[in-house]
């Protein structure tokens, strides 16, 4: 069944044209790689897969930013520049069907990233505000950059950071690694020859051994992971459960993690908890600083904005700020949006671009405005 095209939608694109943002189509069909290698192997169950004559893996466009992203590096446009989009998403979910429309802008080289980040804030919220007047909103800040401030000042090994930042915006999968940080589990035991292998760190031979393996198991290398793929996480893992937090540690991590204040008190907690901890935040603090005190001047009214230091967005390619806006006391998200400076050169841009935007799930918007 085809979504229904917002009723609200010239209400969108006039928002849009006030903020400077130009509006911007990107094709349906999309190449699958980037959505995977950046959104992980989970998001394989929840888009539309096809392939193309020449075996090229294709997707119905599960969401705008990677679209907008390729586009802004095939046409190679000049920055910065601030783009709009308003269109059909396809995914696979629990609520409102698999096909649905999402709006939203993507600020792409705006060298101020404390301005940027701010007016993203601004703007989500300000159109939010717009579409559904009178009802009490709330802003979530966190912020990727300054949990991996922590886990560094931690001395964790990279291993560990990765598999922590990685975690940052699950609760559960936080919670799983925390738990694995304070009590390494029992592995099964693995085959001699294999942890050999592990403990020798050799992912290429490695490899070999698993591809071996498989072949004598019947098991085709092209049905799921990729034989490199298990030794590198069979090393990873030998090298995670070599690795036990010491209590005062650990009990800072948790103290940052619950972290909840409203914005404007944010900058002193922070610094209250580096204080207590002995751990530095440095730069990532001072960015953090800056972003603040520039939101008050976009407009955004302070008591609707709270800072949370475990909010995270589950996606690999943010590295800063991460926000959400929902209506107050509803745990339905209505806008994600976050900032993501090393996307476009994972995407294959030949220079850095930084990036900040947000999306905002209409049907949800909808359902609001038609009182469900």
């Amino acid at each position: 069944m085809t979504a229904r095209y917002p009723a609200f939608a010239d209400d969108i694109l006039a928002h849009f044209a006030a903020r400077g943002a130009e509006l911007v189509e990107v094709p349906v069909i999309q190449p699958a790689d980037p959505f995977l290698d950046m959104a992980g192997e989970e998001l394989r169950r929840r888009i539309f897969l096809t392939e193309s004559e020449t075996g090229e893996t294709l997707c119905l466009r599960p969401e705008f930013t990677i679209p907008v992203c390729l586009d802004h590096i095939a046409n190679r446009s000049g920055t910065p520049r601030r783009y709009a989009y308003l269109g059909e998403v396809f995914r696979q979910r629990r609520e409102g069907g698999a096909e649905f429309f999402q709006a939203g802008i993507e600020d792409l080289g705006t060298a101020d990233t404390a301005q940027a980040d701010a007016r993203s804030i601004a703007d989500a919220h300000a159109l939010i505000a717009a579409l559904l007047p009178g009802r009490p909103l709330g802003v979530t800040l966190g912020d990727q950059r300054v949990f991996e401030a922590v886990l560094a000042a931690l001395g964790l090994p990279r291993g560990w950071q990765k598999r922590l930042a990685r975690a940052f915006g699950s609760p559960e999968l936080l919670k799983s690694a925390l738990a694995d940080l304070a009590n390494p589990p029992r592995r099964p035991p693995l085959p001699d020859d294999v942890v050999e292998l592990v403990a020798a760190g050799d992912k290429q031979m490695l490899a070999s051994h698993v591809s071996e393996r498989m072949e004598e198991a019947g098991i085709s290398a092209h049905a799921g992971r990729q034989p490199e793929d298990i030794a590198a996480r069979l090393i990873e893992k030998s090298e995670l459960a070599s690795v036990r937090l010491a209590p005062d540690a650990l009990a800072a991590l948790q103290a940052f993690l619950s972290i909840r204040v409203p914005l404007r008190g944010a900058g002193d907690a922070l610094r209250a908890f580096a204080g207590e901890t002995g751990i530095s935040l440095g730069a990532a603090l001072e960015a953090f600083g800056a972003r603040a005190r520039v939101l008050a001047e976009h407009g955004l009214p302070e008591d609707v904005a709270y800072y949370d230091a475990g909010f995270g967005r589950p996606l690999d390619y943010y590295t800063g700020l991460v926000f959400e806006v929902s209506v107050s006391g509803s745990d339905r998200t209505l806008v994600g949006g976050g900032r993501y400076d090393r996307l476009l050169t994972l995407l294959g841009s030949g220079a850095p671009i930084p990036g900040v935007g947000f999306s905002v799930w209409l049907d949800r918007v909808a359902a609001l405005r038609e009182g469900a």
